[in-house]
């Protein structure tokens, strides 16, 4: 049985710098790799750190979302400070609704092995598992939210409404 719980949260904003997934949905191999490569890109580039520069906490969200029938991917932060930055490239305001989420939390050595922990929990266990919700569609985001001793935590959020 996975390890979740379902919380009520106040809506919230997260500000990001995305690319388009063009790999099938059911690629996870090639997904993985477009995620990895653009990682790897922001982090080198220092659009990474332009974003963390003007967040108001220390967290890093890693948001999936559906826009305009493309699947996308975002490196983002909280903020108050939304102005588009050329720099950073594809950049969005993406909301998140008042209301339902299932949580799941988690740690990982790297990034990396923390969402990937969260989210197979998350979309692979406590989603089938949950009969009582559905997830309708919405962002969803793995937030990455302290490194303790060389371990990452955080935790998945999923919109949930009920069946």
């Amino acid at each position: 049985m996975a390890n979740y719980n379902l919380e009520e949260k106040d809506s919230f904003t997260v500000f990001g710098i995305g690319t388009e997934l063009t790999s099938h949905y059911t690629d996870f191999a090639g997904i993985n790799k477009e995620k990895a490569d653009f990682w790897q890109a922001v982090s080198q580039d220092g659009r990474l750190d332009s974003l963390k520069a003007i967040a108001t906490n220390d967290y890093v969200f890693i948001v999936n979302e559906a826009v305009n029938n493309k699947m996308m991917h975002y490196a983002g932060v909280m903020t108050e400070a939304v102005a588009p930055e050329p720099e950073l490239g594809e950049t969005r305001v993406i909301q998140f609704p008042k209301g339902e989420y299932l949580v799941v939390k988690g740690d990982g050595n790297t990034i990396d092995e923390l969402c990937n922990k969260v989210t197979g929990i998350a979309f692979g266990q406590a989603l089938q598992e949950a009969n009582d919700i559905a997830y309708v569609g919405g962002p969803n985001a793995a937030v990455v939210m302290e490194q303790r001793n060389g371990v990452f935590y955080g935790e998945m959020l999923i919109p949930v409404v009920r069946k």
